[in-house]
């Protein structure tokens, strides 16, 4: 088992503290769920980690041995899907698969569900679910250890919605997975544990209730 430890993480855009000391950890077989509303910073916590965003503090490691954070990307132990879409338009799927893997190993992408439907497809074409999937197949297959997801579900169709699960609950097999999304029922039925991201702040999640006790969710009562 490998575990990604996150301690004292604080991020600052001027005297606003978005972040504020943030600790938690992620571990392989897991799907960690992070919840919050617009503008609370699910992004840049998911990019400071990754190393595409600085922090004022942060202490990243993995099995104890720290990642600077500016070797993240390169080290390949964390792979990061963004929001948004990151794929040549103008290429067919079948053109871009090759890009990601090489030999035998296209095979885990091009045989997934789904896929030989879109093949000839230009990425520029493809529907909301069939462009998160495939991203997924492509991002998700890589060999990270880790793997964090931005808004996986986001105007994603049912189906698509029933393949990414699955490929999750395949992914987290050998990987530990954090996602961030709005849509919190599709969250609670793939992930082991929640936090919610409040006021720079991090909060254990248990139930629906916990979400509504801090707002996020209304309350039965309203």
């Amino acid at each position: 088992m490998n575990t990604l430890f996150v301690n004292g993480l604080t991020r600052s855009f001027g005297k606003r503290t978005l972040l504020d000391d943030l600790s938690f950890s992620c571990q392989t077989g897991e799907i960690l769920g992070i919840f919050g509303r617009n503008g609370c910073g699910k992004s840049t916590l998911l990019k400071v980690i990754f190393g595409t965003q600085k922090a004022k503090t942060a202490a990243i490691s993995i099995n104890g041995t720290a990642i600077p954070q500016n070797k993240v990307i390169p080290d390949g132990q964390i792979g990061y899907l963004p929001q948004d879409p990151f794929l040549p338009k103008n290429l067919k799927v079948r053109d871009i698969i090759p890009l990601y893997y090489n030999g035998d190993e296209q095979d885990k992408v091009f045989h997934s569900p789904g896929i030989e439907k879109m093949a000839n497809t230009r990425a520029g074409n493809l529907s909301m679910g069939e462009l998160r999937y495939f991203e997924l197949l492509l991002v998700g297959h890589l060999p990270h250890l880790f793997l964090m997801l931005d808004e996986p579900f986001s105007m994603v169709e049912p189906l698509y919605k029933d393949l990414i699960k699955d490929l999750l609950f395949e992914l987290k097999a050998k990987k530990g997975i954090i996602i961030t999304d709005h849509y919190y029922n599709d969250v609670f039925s793939v992930t082991n544990r929640r936090l919610l991201l409040k006021d720079g702040k991090m909060f254990n999640i248990n139930d629906r209730s916990d979400l509504a006790a801090h707002g996020y969710l209304p309350s039965e009562t309203e």
